[in-house]
């Protein structure tokens, strides 16, 4: 794996965490999230998991991110009181450092065999997505579409009261 490459990726995905974290308007919090996701795509990419890559800028870089934005558009933020500083921060960033500390001792005594990694490949991945899981993969795309739906609706009927 090409280190620097590893680096500049991890860069981006942990500036776009922390500015999902940091801004206030969540638009440019829903953009930092689709930063992140798409550079977790790249360290995908990086450890030769193609179709991990391709689930993760498809599913969370595409759709995800689009129903966030349909959620925050449909919203009506005007109506709610504006969010204020939490006066838990403190303890939130302790809690975060103690996160950080125990994940970067576990990485720094458990370190990855020096082998290179392999997967499975898309075509294997493909072929067993279309007939093993066929019928699985349709039943939740209907339960989402119909999710969708019922959404859109709900939001409809809200408007119509105005």
């Amino acid at each position: 794996m090409s280190e620097p490459l590893f680096v500049i990726v991890a860069i981006l995905t942990l500036g776009g965490g922390l500015g999902v974290v940091a801004t206030r308007n969540v638009v440019h919090a829903a953009l930092f999230l689709l930063l992140s996701l798409v550079s977790v795509a790249g360290i995908y990419l990086l450890v030769f998991a193609e179709f991990l890559a391709l689930v993760q800028v498809l599913i969370y870089g595409g759709a995800i991110i689009i129903v966030l934005i349909f959620a925050i558009m449909l919203t009506r933020s005007q109506e709610y009181p504006r969010i204020s500083d939490n006066p838990q921060w403190p303890l939130a960033i302790v809690a975060g450092l103690a996160v950080f500390g125990v994940l970067a001792a576990s990485f720094l005594w458990n370190l990855p065999p020096a082998s290179e990694p392999e997967g499975p490949g898309l075509a294997k991945i493909g072929e067993s997505l279309f007939t093993k899981w066929a019928v699985p993969f349709e039943v939740v795309s209907l339960v989402l579409l119909v999710a969708l739906v019922g959404a859109i609706i709900i939001a409809g009927r809200a408007g119509d009261r105005e």
